[in-house]
């Protein structure tokens, strides 16, 4: 269990170190209209490639979750033991605080690095209404959260099940995360992942840090969604495929 947990731990960090520090050191580098600055996109991108590359180096070890969701999403769907979820959760939210630590001190290697926690996205956390990207409403951020959350279980499911093709899942998990960004980036900045928003929340305080809540609460509950109907859909027998 020790190791399982190192992996997960160390599969956090990657995320949120390799996710949100593209989007805080890259996304806009050197100012607006600079062509070194990857956009949006390239967040997008580097979250993906996180959790592709975490995927496969780590998920071997501990099935390569990163996310307090995805755990709670693979116990609803059979494929993860409840006992599992807390130590897995504590893992993935120490490793998503240690990156946003290490993010900051290399932020903060400029002098013209500062955080205001009074801006949507800052450093790179979650939020709705004012401090959502494209200043969408609660209810708004709370219902992408659960469906893209809910999505992206639905693809893990389905891209480990026994009858998917073997050795591909970490590609097609990391693309779905990577469309999800495209996606919900706008909405709130996107999490589907607790650990991800907590960590950048608790460095920065203030107004994300009050709305931490919905990004606990949107992506368990998406999750949880995606996972119990995936069991009903694709369950784990031989026979699945080409029964219609």
């Amino acid at each position: 269990m020790i190791k399982r947990l190192g992996a997960e731990f160390i599969g956090t960090f990657w995320l949120v170190l390799g996710g949100c520090g593209s989007a805080v050191l890259a996304a806009n580098f050197g100012g607006d209209g600079n062509p070194l600055g990857i956009g949006f996109v390239g967040v997008a991108l580097a979250f993906g490639l996180t959790v592709l590359t975490g995927a496969y180096a780590l998920g071997h070890i501990s099935g390569g979750h990163f996310n307090p969701a995805v755990s709670f999403g693979l116990w609803a769907g059979g494929r993860f033991p409840a006992k599992d979820l807390l130590p897995y959760v504590v893992a993935q939210v120490l490793g998503a605080i240690f990156a946003a630590w290490i993010l900051f001190q290399i932020a903060s290697g400029t002098a013209s690095f500062a955080v205001d926690p009074n801006a949507a996205g800052a450093f790179a956390t979650n939020g709705f209404g004012d401090h959502s990207p494209g200043g969408y409403s609660m209810a708004a951020a709370f219902l992408c959260e659960v469906v893209m959350t809910a999505m992206f279980l639905v693809i893990i499911m389905g891209a480990t099940h026994r009858n998917a093709p073997a050795g591909f899942a970490p590609i097609a998990i990391g693309l779905g995360l990577t469309l999800i960004h495209l996606i919900s980036i706008p909405v709130t900045n996107t999490s589907v992942n607790p650990a991800r928003s907590t960590g950048v929340a608790l460095l920065v305080g203030g107004t994300p840090l009050s709305q931490l809540w919905l990004f606990w609460v949107a992506p368990i509950l998406g999750a949880m969604l995606g996972g119990a109907v995936y069991r009903w859909l694709g369950p784990d027998r031989p026979d699945v495929v080409g029964n219609g």
